[in-house]
């Protein structure tokens, strides 16, 4: 299998290339949106479906670990009741690289309705969901990193890049501390390390 590390580094390469070009454009076009978080006063709510809806699970652990609370409600379940969980204090994080995924599109009558904020996560800021949402988040739009050019592997780093950005960017402005971190975090390797920090005993 040696001839294939070839295949791997490329696209390790390919990934490590689009973070880059995601750091070159990191300015204030993404102020509106992180404004928006920021001064959210509900719950972040991160939809989508597929590779992005995985996505979306772990930023919303992110999130709610780093102090912005968040959660996971997928897009094809959403128009089947779990719409409900959402209120009009939120913020609804809506994920599509392409920006035209029928099953994230149809929620945003429902979202709307709701009179949530809603902030698209896309490579193509003149897709339907752009048009769609009230803020924009737009990543570099290029190659997946796959033989095939169709598996989700740039598109999907970048939105994770991107997500983790903000929710560090969030815990910073929010001060939020290593205890606080401590709290929501009292088990395992982490927990023990901030246990032992605090002098506390198990």
């Amino acid at each position: 299998m040696t001839e294939y590390i070839g295949s791997m580094k490329r696209v390790i390469a390919a990934e490590a290339e689009a973070v880059r070009q995601l750091e070159n454009i990191c300015d204030g076009r993404y102020e509106d949106a992180l404004n928006t978080l920021l001064s959210c006063r509900g719950k972040v709510v991160f939809m989508g479906v597929g590779k992005s809806g995985h996505i979306g699970e772990k930023l919303a652990a992110t999130f709610s670990s780093t102090g912005t609370p968040a959660f996971f409600v997928h897009s094809t379940e959403a128009c089947h009741g779990d719409l409900g969980m959402i209120g009009r204090d939120d913020v609804a994080v809506l994920i599509s690289n392409s920006g035209s995924t029928k099953e994230v599109l149809q929620d945003l009558e429902g979202l709307d309705r709701i009179g949530c904020e809603t902030i698209a996560f896309t490579s193509d800021p003149e897709s339907p969901l752009a048009k769609g949402c009230k803020h924009v988040i737009v990543y570099p739009k290029l190659p997946e990193a796959d033989a095939l050019n169709l598996a989700p592997t740039v598109s999907s780093t970048l939105t994770l890049v991107l997500g983790d950005a903000f929710a560090c960017a969030l815990s910073e402005a929010k001060g939020f501390t290593r205890e606080d971190f401590h709290k929501y975090h009292p088990n395992g390797a982490l927990g023990a390390m901030l246990q032992a920090e605090n002098g506390e005993e198990k």
